[in-house]
């Protein structure tokens, strides 16, 4: 009894296997047949005369105009008008293709067209591996969905996450924006594109770079890292890390901000910018510096906040709290600053100062006027409430002049005459011209108005007109609180000395950590050692798959430094350090893949597979049915 009861489970067991093997043939239908053992030894030629051959195997069904089939291996070459279909997944088309059974491994070419859902690929030569859901070209290939065009000259698709990995002389080409780069994985379902190696988004005004970034080619928004800029026509920025929005035509940089603008030879910099290229302005924060070029000296302005608007030929800059000023000879400070670099003025608001050598100049509002077309300094103006004080030569005090307005013109950019008009007041400390410049006195006048001269920054003349009432006193004759005019304030100390002072007394901004883009999924081969075993294994009869060397084409290398973040660092463009790689066997054993170049660019790219694989040696005659009825 027991023998029997395992008698009867060992028939039910090879009874299921039998029905198994038997569910993996590959179903025929043709309206002809013709055996051929000559030439085909074990196979069948199935051939159209009003059907197309239909063959069919475990979901996946193919159409063709003839075909050899070879029962025993499961496996089938199709030719003309061949149709390759997986269930609503898949769909491909080709002038040639071969079906392996037991292997699970379809090969197409010439004019191979695929088709899934969501978008289209055209190459030359196809290898598509059913188990692990994959198709991959290395010949060149194009992709095209609803709304991009993407080329390459290697891709590998992943059915599974629906992603293209596509490498070496990569373009996505879309009615807004062309997308260049070196390696690029494409997502299907949401059109997102990662970028790595040296990528460039080009628009019809803008051009973006950089070597690792994000495009949502569907929302037209992007995210670049690592030596990121964008250019819009004359202006240029640089930033760690720059989104951007190309539908809109905006941009904003983070960290270590840089903008060129060569149209008026100034650079601004800082920690964060706004960039609205419709509306020709920038808006940048975080240590805002901006630095001019004017007679080859440079003027620099710093600010809390920086604002340029204005097309090229007419940019308006505007600074906001604790504004400080610079030049090698002259500096300011105000709490607001508008420049306007088509009429060359310079408006100071909020207890704004110059200072001028040794010359302080203060009021409620200061104008600084420069020549246009030379970019000299051609005048400043101090209104209500103007004061120059100049401390004393042996600093016994300060010569003071006080007034309603203050006029200063300028000549090859120094100060040379000042015109004080409206209650004019005084106050100067008298010297003897020689020897040790002994106190004469302290003289103080009153008058309409005053104009000063000056040589090299110092007061050599000055001139009283109308009503004028003064006193020259002896230095023990007058008492110390009457040494200052009413409003008299030296700010001595504040004064901006280099371009170092423009950042006295800050505390250098806190960077934000900028977020890192996901790397690349490092897959095996698409010819992996396991799969090359299962092809070579299950071996097809005839087939063209394995006249050619199953291996990947050699891929453009551009990751060596991805994995590598660029950290907070002075400089617009640092160098990044590459992240040494752990040292195992297996990526020992993995040679360095180099960049292939074919030097014939004539080559159609049926003809450049060719050269990137190798054919084996003892290669067999193609096949050609025709020829052979």
């Amino acid at each position: 009894m027991k023998n029997t009861f395992f008698y009867i489970v060992f028939i039910l067991f090879f009874s299921s296997i039998t029905c198994a093997q038997e569910g993996k043939k590959i179903k025929v239908q043709s309206d002809r047949t013709i055996k051929n053992e000559e030439l085909y030894p074990g196979a069948t030629i199935l051939a159209k005369v009003n059907k197309q051959v239909y063959i069919e195997h475990e979901g996946i069904e193919i159409w063709c105009d003839q075909a050899v089939h070879y029962g025993e291996d499961k496996f089938v070459r199709a030719y003309g008008n061949v149709k390759m279909k997986q269930g609503d997944t898949l769909t491909m088309t080709s002038a040639y293709a071969e079906y392996n059974g037991n292997s699970q491994f379809a090969y197409a070419r010439e004019k191979v067209f695929l088709e899934t859902p969501s978008n289209t690929l055209t190459t030359d030569t196809l290898f598509f591996d059913r188990l692990r859901q994959q198709a991959y070209y290395r010949s060149g290939g194009t992709v095209k969905d609803s709304s991009n065009t993407l080329t390459s000259k290697i891709g590998r698709y992943f059915m599974d996450r629906k992603q293209y990995s596509f490498n070496t002389q990569v373009k996505i080409v879309n009615p807004e924006n062309t997308v260049d780069s070196d390696r690029l994985d494409y997502y299907t379902d949401n059109g997102h594109a990662y970028l790595y190696g040296p990528s460039t988004v080009k628009g019809e005004e803008s051009t973006l770079y950089c070597e690792r970034g994000f495009y949502d080619t569907k929302v037209k928004t992007g995210y670049a890292i690592k030596n990121a800029l964008i250019d819009y026509d004359n202006r240029t920025v640089f930033g760690d890390s720059i989104f951007y929005n190309s539908a809109i035509q905006f941009a904003s940089a983070t960290n270590n901000i840089k903008v060129l603008d060569t149209a008026n030879n100034s650079v601004i910099t800082g920690h964060y910018a706004e960039v609205f290229k419709d509306k020709d302005s920038v808006f940048i924060t975080k240590r805002a510096l901006a630095a001019t070029l004017q007679e080859k000296d440079s003027v620099y302005i710093h600010s809390d906040t920086l604002m340029v608007t204005g097309k090229p030929d007419r940019r308006i800059m505007n600074g906001f709290y604790d504004v400080r000023i610079y030049k090698s000879n002259m500096s300011g400070k105000s709490d607001s600053i508008n420049v306007d670099q088509t009429t060359g003025y310079t408006k100071m608001i909020g207890r704004p100062i110059i200072w001028s050598q040794r010359n302080q100049m203060t009021g409620d509002t200061i104008k600084i006027i420069s020549n246009t077309e030379t970019e000299k300094l051609d005048s400043l103006i101090v209104y209500q409430n103007a004061f120059l004080v100049q401390e004393d030569t042996l600093k016994a005090g300060y010569n003071q002049v006080k007034g309603q307005t203050l006029y200063g013109l300028f000549k090859d950019n120094e100060i040379y005459q000042v015109d004080i008009d409206k209650n004019t007041e005084t106050i100067f400390y008298q010297r003897e011209s020689e020897g040790e410049l002994k106190l004469i006195g302290i003289n103080k006048v009153l008058s309409s108005s005053i104009k000063l001269l000056l040589e090299q920054q110092e007061i050599v003349d000055v001139y009283y007109y109308q009503n004028i009432d003064g006193t020259l006193y002896r230095e023990i004759d007058l008492p110390e609180n009457a040494r200052e005019l009413s409003g008299f304030i030296w700010r001595g100390d504040e004064q901006i000395l280099s371009k170092k002072d423009l950042f006295r007394g800050e505390t250098p901004p806190k960077l934000i950590k900028i977020k890192g883009l996901p790397l690349p999924v490092e897959d095996d081969d698409f010819f992996d050692e396991e799969t090359i075993k299962r092809l070579e294994e299950n071996k097809g009869e005839g087939s063209r798959l394995l006249e050619q060397q199953l291996k990947d084409a050699e891929l453009k290398e551009t990751n060596e430094e991805l994995d590598s973040i660029p950290k907070t660092k002075q400089k617009i463009q640092p160098k990044i350090k590459t992240k040494k790689k752990k040292d195992t066997t297996e990526n020992q054993k993995k040679p360095k893949k180099i960049a292939f170049v074919d030097p014939d660019l004539n080559r159609t790219a049926k003809q450049r597979d060719s050269i990137t694989v190798t054919t084996l040696k003892n290669k067999k005659t193609q096949d050609s049915i025709s020829k052979n009825k």
